[in-house]
């Protein structure tokens, strides 16, 4: 029911159309899998970069088939057996790592293709929330994903930051994605600017070029 029409290859509009009725505007976490679906294919490698509780891990693993693989980060091991647990059917496509992201240039090789990969800043749902993503160890894993990005590959990430510590790492993640070269990079920013209590920001980064 949602697409991105291509006119003349060059200008990309957004749709919202089912059965002729212009639908409500997606939420951040439903437009992460939206943006993600259109790209992800059968043998696709992809990351998630904060593994949660497993929830796009899960969805990683359906999508890139028996053939493709998801690896999938976290320093917490309630996160680790969460996921685990939710991922049981598709263990031979998921390589879970009780590690921080800013591992993935160790864990994963400099010239493994990498179709997509997804954050979700700040803290595990109902767990501690003094355990918290932070600025430099996400701008680590950003620049090792993106060394790895496919053409046509997508990096998303979803910031929380109403928490300690939030609202400087939103900057210093918009300020690196601001800055990254168009000529290399198309970057979508989304979030819904009139609702209270600091609604999710979602940054899209395209690879469209080495």
């Amino acid at each position: 029911f949602i697409g991105l029409s291509n006119q003349n290859r060059k200008v990309k509009t957004l749709t919202l159309i089912y059965k002729g009725h212009l639908l409500m505007l997606l939420t951040a976490l439903r437009y992460s899998h939206q943006l993600l679906k259109e790209i992800v294919n059968e043998g696709d490698h992809v990351i998630d970069a904060t593994m949660g509780n497993g929830n796009d891990t899960l969805f990683l693993a359906e999508l890139v088939g028996t053939t493709g693989q998801v690896y999938a980060f976290d320093i917490q091991e309630q996160a680790l057996q969460n996921t685990r647990d939710k991922i049981s059917d598709y263990s031979e496509r998921t390589t879970l790592y009780l590690a921080g992201h800013e591992t993935i240039e160790e864990k994963i090789s400099a010239d493994q293709p990498i179709k997509a990969a997804i954050f979700n800043l700040g803290y595990l749902p109902k767990s501690d929330k003094q355990i918290v993503t932070l600025p430099e160890t996400t701008k680590q894993a950003m620049t090792a994903i993106l060394k790895r990005l496919t053409i046509g590959g997508r990096m998303i990430i979803v910031i929380y930051y109403g928490h300690e510590g939030g609202e400087a790492e939103k900057n210093e993640v918009l300020h690196y994605c601001r800055a990254l070269p168009q000529e290399k990079f198309s970057v979508l920013n989304y979030q819904f600017i009139n609702q209270k209590n600091n609604p999710p920001i979602l940054l899209c980064v395209e690879a469209i070029s080495h």
